[in-house]
């Protein structure tokens, strides 16, 4: 069993059950990026980013059958950004990289259980055709003008998906402002909001500051990170936390990241990240 996931069912989600008033009031926003029947068992499970469609509606399900709230991500950054308290089981939906099969198999499960989600585009790989980013398909400009339609909520992922944090002012500047005139010139309506690519340096925290700035500034009104973790009443709604999610996510496990049982590693994140 891998060392993450034994801590978490063993350890760390028994804790947090035991304050049942503490687990029954989380804010999950879910991490997704391809969802698709493909083997990953070459990469370690942590870095995995695949769901299988049959994974993928089991997840879906339990969130309907246990009750939670799916509600859009711009309503979970308004409680952010007001600091109020969760009343009841919420999620957010979330998927990054804009990857083709979303609309093949992710969202004909969302449309069947009636959740919104929210997909973040880097716009170099989106395209007339399809094209190629990571060895998958992006969906097309016109795809994503048919989902769109159909209510799914588009956000920014930069325009080539670079480490951010190594990258010149004037790029970091374009990286943001470009990938998001490029989609509201191709939807026709404004985008609000963006996902930073690759892990979020937190310990820095000029960095930060002028990345919020600059979000701010370019008229986003909330973000989402790779900062793991369920969301509490401080969390800064353009770096909201995130829960990673796979096809190695059963039942008992996605239980456990929903309920607050996984935020134990955002500590040994950090942690990493000081001593880097």
């Amino acid at each position: 069993m891998r060392l993450d996931r034994a801590a978490t069912l063993m350890i760390f989600h028994p804790l947090i059950r035991g304050l049942s008033r503490v687990a029954d009031a989380r804010v999950s926003v879910l991490m997704y990026h391809s969802v698709a029947n493909e083997n990953e068992e070459s990469i370690h499970p942590y870095y995995q980013v695949t769901t299988s469609p049959q994974r993928f509606e089991e997840q879906m399900k339990l969130l309907k059958d246990e009750g939670y709230a799916v509600v859009p991500l711009a309503d979970v950054a308004r409680a952010a950004k007001s600091g109020e308290a969760p009343r009841h089981k919420c999620a957010a939906i979330t998927f990054d990289d804009g990857y083709r099969d979303f609309l093949s198999f992710a969202f004909p499960i969302l449309r069947k259980y009636g959740f919104p989600a929210t997909v973040f585009l880097p716009t170099a790989f989106i395209g007339e055709a399809p094209q190629v980013f990571k060895k998958k398909e992006c969906l097309t400009w016109s795809e994503v003008r048919e989902l769109h339609k159909a209510g799914v909520v588009f956000g920014s992922h930069t325009v080539s998906h670079p480490q951010l944090h190594s990258v010149s002012p004037a790029e970091l500047e374009r990286e943001v402002r470009a990938s998001k005139a490029a989609i509201e010139d191709h939807l026709g309506s404004a985008i609000d909001s963006f996902s930073y690519p690759y892990a979020f340096p937190e310990q820095d925290g000029e960095f930060k500051r002028r990345l919020r700035n600059l979000l701010e500034e370019s008229g986003y009104l909330h973000g989402v990170s790779t900062i793991i973790g369920t969301l509490g009443s401080k969390d800064d709604r353009f770096f909201l936390k995130r829960l990673p999610v796979n096809s190695l996510d059963d039942t008992r496990f996605f239980r456990a990241k929903l309920e607050g049982g996984y935020n134990w590693l955002h500590v040994f994140q950090y942690a990493t990240k000081l001593i880097k």
